[in-house]
């Protein structure tokens, strides 16, 4: 008997995290939709991986409503990866960006909400599927310096935690993968502006996790029985036991 592979979608698959669960996904023979604003970086990663990709902004409604029209059109939908998001700036709530404040809860919270909202009927039409969100441990603690990241987080742990309870009785699974720090070669460039030394510095002694060991989570969790579901996985680097304590060393 031949079994359909399953098909799932992951935004912010340009790089990072994303990119790795596209890897790791395919790896393990699913079918994969790879979105991201970044045209070029999806086209080498479909060449590498043979995943369909579908370059989109998940704050523009048009360009979401484009992405659910392909995933249709395309073959459905068994699993959406919410995991593009990001970070910006490391300021006190007293001299916060509020352009950054706003940046992060549109591409964190309302990207994940757009796109959750248009791929629900996707599941459904399926008979099942799983909603995984990738938040941070940014979503379960502050630090001084991140309210901005840590209030969007925070609220987007919140939609896929409500989603959950909303959707019970429903064949559909939420899950929150929470990572902790992740070297990634984007993440902290981004939110120090390009500034490769402050960048590099946030992992100097000791050994961060990488986009691999996330990714390898995101897939452990959708590939539990269907009676089974992840609600909540925190994945951190062992030398860190919380936002603001990591054991350094030779620094």
């Amino acid at each position: 008997m031949t079994t359909t592979p399953r098909r799932a979608l992951v935004t912010g698959a340009s790089s990072g995290i994303g990119a790795a669960t596209v890897r790791r996904l395919r790896a393990d023979g699913w079918q994969v939709v790879a979105t991201a604003r970044r045209a070029d970086r999806l086209e080498a990663l479909a060449a590498e991986t043979g995943a369909d990709v579908f370059p989109a902004d998940i704050t523009s409604d048009a360009d979401v409503d484009a992405l659910v029209a392909h995933v249709r059109a395309t073959g459905g939908l068994d699993a959406v990866v919410n995991n593009a998001g990001g970070a910006l700036g490391q300021d006190t709530v007293e001299e916060g960006d509020l352009e950054q404040w706003r940046t992060m809860y549109e591409l964190n919270v309302l990207g994940t909400l757009r796109v959750t909202q248009g791929v629900l009927p996707l599941l459904r039409e399926r008979g099942a599927g799983d909603v995984l969100v990738v938040t941070s441990t940014a979503a379960h603690g502050a630090y001084p310096g991140g309210a901005g990241y840590t209030a969007a987080k925070h609220a987007e742990r919140m939609l896929s935690t409500t989603l959950r309870w909303e959707l019970v009785g429903e064949p559909i699974r939420v899950i929150e993968v929470a990572p902790g720090a992740v070297a990634t070669e984007e993440f902290s460039l981004v939110r120090f502006a390009g500034d490769a030394e402050r960048a590099a510095k946030v992992y100097e002694g000791y050994q961060p996790l990488q986009a691999d060991d996330v990714a390898e989570t995101i897939a452990w969790t959708l590939s539990r029985p269907a009676h089974v579901n992840v609600d909540l996985v925190v994945v951190r680097p062992r030398a860190q036991a919380n936002n603001t304590t990591i054991a350094r060393t030779g620094v």
